[in-house]
């Protein structure tokens, strides 16, 4: 992994990082669709949507489990000279990298109603179902074998937590960071590393 100080970020934390956004736009985006009528009309376009998002939800929660599942299973211990990026940070730098296609997701999907009324917030809706699936899956293996998933942050950002640009995951104590298990917010207080000499930023 290199020498010297280097930043790490939770895995879990940066595959939810778009959900809430995507979930709560999506329904948002549904429930614009519903009140356009649409070139299919309503009975057509909302179970389409409905089917779109079960889809959506599944491929998303499949597409590069076998990796992140190779890359958790090779993981190494993480050394003292590391930073443990706050899980706001990681999810606030995310957003930011990724803004131009959340933003455009969202008129994309009204806009996909005058076709098929719905259809496109159910499928955004969907994907965040499956995204919160995979850090729930995630977030069951850290349970499991007692340990958090990092990742480095400039090989995140080319690509994601499992893109190409990853070599491999370093694991933490359960007690390092602010986020649970799975990405979702830890509680107060418990934001201390557990016996990895880490700090955070």
């Amino acid at each position: 992994m290199g020498r010297g100080a280097y930043a790490l970020a939770r895995v879990a934390v940066i595959v939810r990082a778009p959900a809430g956004w995507l979930w709560w736009s999506g329904l948002l985006a549904a429930g614009i669709g519903v009140l356009v009528p649409g070139l299919t009309g309503r009975g057509i376009g909302v179970p389409a949507g409905v089917a779109l998002g079960i889809v959506a939800a599944f491929v998303v929660f499949a597409v590069r489990r076998r990796r992140y599942a190779a890359l958790a299973d090779e993981a190494s211990r993480a050394g003292k000279a590391v930073i443990l990026q706050d899980r706001a940070v990681t999810l606030r730098l995310w957003r930011r990298a990724h803004r131009w296609w959340l933003l455009l997701a969202f008129p994309a999907a009204v806009g996909s109603s005058f076709v098929l009324p719905a259809a496109g917030g159910l499928l955004m809706a969907g994907a965040a179902l499956g995204l919160w699936g995979k850090a729930l899956w995630l977030g069951r293996w850290e349970r499991e074998r007692d340990a958090l998933l990092w990742v480095r942050t400039e090989a995140a950002g080319r690509g994601g937590a499992a893109g190409k640009a990853v070599r491999g995951y370093v694991t933490t104590g359960t007690a390092a960071g602010d986020a649970a298990p799975g990405g979702a917010r830890g509680r107060r207080g418990a934001a201390r590393p557990a016996g990895t000499g880490a700090g955070r930023r």
